[in-house]
């Protein structure tokens, strides 16, 4: 096991408890597939060192950290439905464990948000998942080169006129949203950088080549 996987599943034990060690490792285990390049146990990590920035703002931390290993637990470059199929998962996996109901219901609901990182107004659980699964989108501009180049890595089978319009109608999706991050505090750290980001990348899927 990596430093990195042994790492995760420390975090794992500190919110599921060690006797549930051995599902967390296998949950951990999905995100080293070799098909991913993005949606990877470094995702995860990143994702989970937000959430502790932002935990304060949550109305259920563990809620959320749940939900971040769970939310791209399945994933399928083929597949439209991998956010579902992961919140099953999550279901399966927690009623396992013996959590409550109440808590299963909430780590369901907010992996299937993470499809499109548009929470309610007033969701305070889902602004912190939403909001760490977006911290990809401000970094500098090799960071985000880097971000780019691994999910065009993952979708390496499609043609490049497909996915250019593919991923061009899900950062319009995302850059029409009044706020990309909905925590004050991701909001005044990320949001201008990201919002630069996304304008950069966007003009360059959709210039017309000479």
């Amino acid at each position: 096991m990596s430093a990195l996987s042994e790492n995760l599943l420390e975090r794992w034990i500190a919110v599921a408890g060690a006797e549930s060690a051995q599902i967390g490792a296998g949950i951990i285990g999905r995100y080293a597939e070799p098909h991913r390049r993005y949606h990877t146990q470094t995702h995860l990590a990143v994702m989970l060192a937000a959430i502790d920035e932002l935990a304060a703002v949550a109305a259920d931390p563990a809620a959320v950290r749940y939900a971040a290993f769970f939310h791209d637990a399945i994933y399928a470059v083929s597949r439209a439905d991998n956010e579902e199929r992961s919140a099953e998962l999550a279901r399966d996996v927690l009623e396992s464990l013996g959590a409550a109901p109440q808590l299963v219901a909430e780590v369901a609901r907010l992996v299937v948000l993470t499809r499109g990182h548009d929470p309610e107004a007033g969701d305070a659980n889902g602004a912190v998942l939403c909001d760490a699964d977006l911290v990809v989108l401000a970094g500098t501009s090799q960071e985000y080169a880097a971000y780019t180049a691994a999910v065009r890595a993952e979708y390496a089978a499609v043609p490049d006129d497909l996915f250019r319009s593919g991923r061009a109608a899900v950062l319009r999706k995302l850059a029409e949203q009044p706020r990309l991050f909905r925590t004050a505090l991701a909001h005044d750290r990320y949001e201008e950088r990201a919002r630069a980001n996304l304008a950069a990348e966007l003009a360059d899927l959709t210039a017309v080549s000479p």
